[in-house]
């Protein structure tokens, strides 16, 4: 059995026929070989058709080996090594170029998208990046829609995502490191922090975390967020995720890390907070009236869309002296002929609204809207002449549901939808006590959780005053002219510029 990490042969042959063998003669292995004038040397350029740049190929790998200068520098040459050095220190210009030197770097380059130039009777390779391919071009976001601001979204292509943020923060300090995880599907990862903003801490206990991951596939940035996050048995999110490159740049504005996996258009943002979820960079392009009433909007919407249905329950069975005697008359006589108590009820409407949700989902886009508003009206208009439910549930119900689409970040209302179940069961069996009590404890775990060591509920536990301007209301952009402080991010590098800066700011708001 051959040896993974044998050296690249000094036989061009041998070479070739290793890497045929080891990708299962793939058809779409492409090996170009060329002999030089005076046959001191046969060279081959080696690539994978499909995830390289054809016209980069052609332009500099294919040009380079039938370039005339070489040729004559072909007819001094003695030794093969002349003609590989000569290859490696003049030849090609296309940048990243590295050696390789073993078959399994060989084959990792090849897989990346890379070139390689093998020279018979030298036992190593030059690698050069020509990856490329096909990919989805540069789009409006589909997840998050902007009504004001940059309508570009990432893509699959990490390349092209890290070049969409560096082209909002043209800055020096912007850092990006690389990685490959996944034993198996070797995908790139990359995190991208602002040297002097970012807690230097934050970003080492981050990368060491992420070295520690030991899987066979990482597909979709999903895997690293449920493989790295503190609380795994929290239904809330604690790693923010977002298509959008203006958000990105917001946030490591903040002092954030962005995590971009290669094959996935959706990037990581952490340490984050539980307010993080319900604000929008949109809000940062309106007036502070208007995004502050928006933003107010969506706390409420949070509030009907986890209690709404487990408060009407509760009225109903335990606590009918909080409402008006006229509503509960005509609540009692909707009710008359329901055979259903009204936690089975609200649990039949809530679970039919859920597969008509996610039915609208999973189909194509304009057949998917139709399947929504047509069941939702023939369902609810056929429950209530059935006698299965009343009107007042179904309102209920479809005013819960509106609410939860107010929550920008998907996870999040995720997350609320599933909380809901589990109060309206608390509320039919304790009525507002327990709604109270689970409240509570909702609370204090929420206090509990940990983003990459940065307090869920900051600024609120603990309490950071300065960051109040800027979460339940957003204040006028000469109120906020720093950044919003991570609690654990106080210490700011003084040897950076940006550090100097952030120092400087600082006093002078003192």
């Amino acid at each position: 059995m051959e040896n993974i990490n044998s050296p690249v042969s000094p036989k061009l042959e041998d070479n070739i026929s290793t890497i045929q063998a080891r990708l299962g003669n793939s058809p779409d292995l492409v090996i170009r070989t060329y002999e030089l004038i005076n046959r001191t040397a046969r060279v081959a350029a080696i690539y994978i058709a499909g995830i390289t740049d054809r016209v980069m190929v052609d332009d500099y790998i294919s040009h380079v080996m039938s370039f005339q200068a070489l040729n004559d520098h072909a007819r001094l040459a003695v030794t093969p090594e002349e003609v590989y050095s000569y290859i490696k220190e003049n030849a090609l210009s296309i940048g990243k170029e590295k050696l390789v030197t073993d078959i399994n770097g060989l084959l990792e380059a090849l897989l990346s998208g890379d070139t390689v130039i093998l020279v018979n009777g030298v036992g190593g390779g030059i690698s050069g990046s020509t990856c490329g391919g096909e990919a989805r071009p540069v789009s409006e976001a589909a997840t998050q829609v902007a009504i004001r601001g940059s309508k570009e979204s990432f893509t699959e292509t990490i390349s092209t995502n890290i070049a969409l943020v560096r082209k909002i923060i043209k800055n020096p300090d912007l850092w990006t490191e690389t990685m490959k995880l996944g034993d198996v599907t070797h995908t790139d990862i990359t995190i991208m922090y602002i040297r002097g903003i970012a807690d230097e801490e934050t970003i080492q206990a981050f990368k060491d975390k992420l070295q520690e991951i030991k899987v066979d596939m990482i597909l979709e940035s999903g895997y690293i967020e449920q493989i790295v996050e503190d609380n795994k048995y929290s239904p809330f999110p604690t790693m923010f995720n977002t298509e959008r490159p203006d958000s990105v740049a917001g946030n490591l504005l903040d002092g954030r890390i962005a995590i971009f996996v290669d094959g996935t258009p959706f990037v990581l943002i952490a340490p984050t907070t539980f307010f993080m979820f319900f604000h929008t960079v949109e809000d940062y392009y309106q007036r502070y009236d208007i995004s502050s009433l928006i933003r107010m909007l969506r706390f409420v919407c949070l509030v009907i869309s986890m209690y709404g249905p487990a408060i009407f329950v509760a009225a109903l069975n335990f606590h009918q002296e909080m409402i008006p005697t006229p509503l509960l008359i005509n609540l009692a006589s909707q009710r008359e002929g329901v055979p259903f108590p009204a936690f089975v009820e609200a649990v039949l409407m809530e679970v039919t609204f859920e597969i008509i949700r996610e039915a609208g989902v999973r189909m194509p886009s304009p057949i998917g809207q139709t399947v929504s508003i047509i069941g939702g009206l023939v369902l609810g208009t056929a429950a209530v002449q059935a006698g299965i439910v009343s009107p007042a549930m179904v309102i209920v119900v479809s005013l819960t549901g509106i609410s939860s689409f107010a929550t920008p970040a998907f996870n999040m209302a995720l997350s609320i939808r599933m909380l809901r179940f589990i109060i309206m069961a608390i509320a039919a069996f304790m009525g507002l006590y327990g709604i109270a009590i689970f409240t509570i404890m909702l609370i204090a775990h929420l206090c509990s959780l940990r983003s990459l060591g940065v307090p869920y509920m900051t600024p609120i536990g603990p309490f950071v005053p300065g960051n109040l301007k800027d979460t339940f209301i957003r204040s006028p952009q000469s109120f906020t002219r720093l950044r919003k402080r991570l609690v654990n991010n106080s210490k700011r590098s003084s040897a950076s510029p940006a550090g100097k800066r952030a120092a400087g700011r600082k006093s002078d708001e003192r």
